[in-house]
């Protein structure tokens, strides 16, 4: 099973381990943030947006939202990766070929509005991104994450939390060392963003897991296909366990719509609306089919760890450095026009692409008949969880 928002395929050894290190609070935080989005109803202005990515899972979405409001497309990547959505909407797209290693030709002409950056993957790849276009291109939006907060230790993380500029010393752990540096990585390149254009003219947007079409991490698929087969579910966790995620085109319109309104700061990107319990969770998402489901609640942590089971997104295992991943404030975003499909939609439609012609068999087969899936070992993990409270 996967983890963390960048490998999750590793068993948890975090729980319980002291912060080592607490990271200096960056410049960003105290960023103008203007008035609040309203959705408008009118054409808005029409914008040529770049974006650093745009085949993989955040960017069709936005690509299809952008072209639906007038605005013109180009795209920056690598030109290997074919995306499984909207594919018929690329022919409308300007389609530069380069890479963010070592190839910015293509990007050393041209003028933009917008500038979004999903793929910035290296702080490196930020700043030479950032000072190439800081003089032809009117706003930078990065798309970071909401592992800047990591450890997630706080009750309540909002924008203002202090986030790791540096990674902390003797860290021998590994998976320590990953969860560190990807979000050392992530508000490093926030603060170059912002150093190139200025806080005026700097969007970072920080999600939390997004979930939906077109997702390669297949960290939500299970319950999609779970819940469509309906039957006793096993669902991990404590019932009042908080949960977290957004859908990845609720994030891609926000974005869209907050480069029409040209609006700079910080802000979480995260769902839903109101806080969430596992329970709730459930009880939502078990009418996105047609099929009577029966939720097994497994509540013992160490039970769970025993099988090798620390989360099954949105369900992170709220203990130790994962403590407060599900307790982040999204008031900000929301008082700035961020809105929400609501879960049975989310699912529906995940699953809806799963089964398409998106998909080749052997995709949808390197997850659902993988050794060790949990789509093959639940009714076993159930019958022990049974003889487990006899």
């Amino acid at each position: 099973m996967k983890k963390t928002r960048r490998s999750f395929i590793k068993n948890s050894t975090l729980f319980g381990l002291a912060l080592p290190f607490l990271g200096l609070q960056p410049v960003l935080a105290n960023t103008n943030v203007k008035a609040s989005i309203a959705l408008k109803s009118q054409q808005p202005k029409k914008l040529r947006i770049l974006i650093l990515g745009g085949t993989s899972f955040l960017g069709p979405h936005q690509i299809a939202y952008a072209l639906s409001r007038g605005h013109s497309i180009t795209t920056f990547t690598r030109g290997k990766y074919r995306p499984t959505v909207h594919q018929k909407l690329f022919t409308r797209v300007e389609q530069l070929i380069g890479d963010r290693e070592n190839d910015l030709k293509a990007l050393e002409t041209g003028t933009w509005d917008i500038v979004i950056d999903n793929s910035g993957h290296k702080t490196e790849w930020t700043k030479k991104s950032a000072t190439l276009l800081k003089d032809r291109v009117g706003l930078y939006i990065y798309t970071s994450s909401t592992g800047v907060y990591y450890p997630y230790l706080e009750n309540r993380i909002t924008e203002t939390t202090e986030v790791l500029t540096t990674m902390p010393g003797n860290l021998r752990n590994e998976e320590l060392q990953m969860e560190y540096s990807y979000g050392v990585m992530k508000s490093t390149s926030e603060i170059e963003a912002i150093k190139a254009f200025g806080a005026d003219r700097t969007l970072i947007i920080r999600p939390t897991y997004m979930i939906g079409p077109a997702d390669k991490s297949d960290r939500f698929i299970y319950w999609p296909i779970r819940l469509s087969k309906g039957g006793e579910i096993m669902v991990p966790g404590k019932k009042n366990d908080p949960v977290q995620y957004i859908d990845v085109r609720d994030v891609a319109e926000w974005t869209i719509r907050s480069a029409e309104e040209k609006l700079s700061g910080v802000f979480n990107a995260v769902g839903p609306k109101n806080p969430q319990t596992m329970t709730e969770f459930i009880n939502a998402a078990k009418g996105a089919f047609d099929v009577t489901v029966e939720p097994v609640y497994i509540d013992n942590y160490q039970f769970l760890k025993d099988q090798g089971i620390h989360h099954i997104v949105p369900w992170i295992m709220p203990e130790g450095y994962n403590y407060g991943s599900a307790r982040i404030d999204n008031q900000k975003a929301i008082q700035n026009g961020l809105t929400f499909r609501d879960i049975t939609t989310t699912i529906r439609d995940t699953y809806n692409w799963w089964v398409s012609d998106a998909l080749s068999d052997q995709r949808r087969n390197s997850f659902e008949l993988k050794e060790g899936s949990l789509l093959l070992r639940e009714k076993a993990i159930l019958e022990k969880w049974s003889a487990f409270n006899r």
